[in-house]
């Protein structure tokens, strides 16, 4: 008889989870007909003149039930279901092998892993000419500033053997001194805000019920 090595057990642990680091929220219009390719036709899309609510958040999470790692999230647009409304996430990206099975099992999200490289450039005077298959295909396309200096990140999708880049976000550098706080010596922080953040999810193979559930953030603006 063959033993089988026993699985270590998630750092995930039960909910709540609790993650800690700095983050960019970013919200776009996205073309309603784009955004209902990745909502399930059970749920009404809240739209208004053709167009939806979506966006992205990108964190860099410092302490987390995995240590850390890096996220994108791409949400499509906001779906309505009584008595509340939701955010629906199209695609959720990766640094972390762990965090991309607890997204897909335990969240029901579209997670994959994939590599974040940051790069702190000068830009003066430079044109958004970097491919965005993903983010333009929903209507955000590139996000892009053109300051003297900024933080590129490129993400890069990892699927077995198949390398592809995603997109390319720049943040300039009055956006970095706020996403990213310990790189500004001169800040001055905000007051603590709170808020409740309900989302969708499921519906995928790796899970396949409907989940609801609520994103509960504690934050602190970097006032310029």
């Amino acid at each position: 008889m063959e033993a089988k090595q026993a699985k270590p057990p998630s750092g995930y642990g039960k909910p709540p989870w609790v993650f800690n680091g700095s983050a960019l929220y970013q919200l776009h219009l996205v073309k309603a007909e784009t955004a209902r390719a990745f909502i399930p036709k059970e749920f009404k899309l809240v739209e208004a003149f053709g167009y939806t609510l979506g966006g992205f958040f990108l964190a860099s999470y410092d302490d987390s039930p995995v240590g850390i790692f890096d996220e994108l999230v791409v949400i499509a647009g906001i779906v309505w279901n009584p008595p509340t409304s939701c955010a629906w996430a199209a695609r959720v990206l990766v640094n972390s092998d762990e965090a991309c099975v607890h997204g897909r099992k335990d969240v029901g999200l579209p997670s994959q892993v994939a590599r974040f490289s940051k790069k702190i450039t000068a830009i003066p005077g430079r044109s958004d000419t970097k491919i965005n298959r993903f983010l333009r295909m929903i209507g955000i396309g590139t996000v892009f500033n053109n300051p003297k200096n900024g933080l590129d990140i490129q993400v890069t999708e990892i699927k077995g053997p198949a390398v592809t880049d995603i997109c390319t976000i720049n943040v300039g550098t009055a956006s970095l001194a706020k996403a990213m706080p310990d790189l500004n010596s001169n800040k001055l922080m905000g007051p603590v805000i709170k808020m409740s953040l309900p989302s969708f999810s499921g519906r995928t193979e790796h899970n396949p019920h409907l989940l609801k559930y609520s994103c509960q953030i504690e934050c602190r603006l970097v006032l310029p």
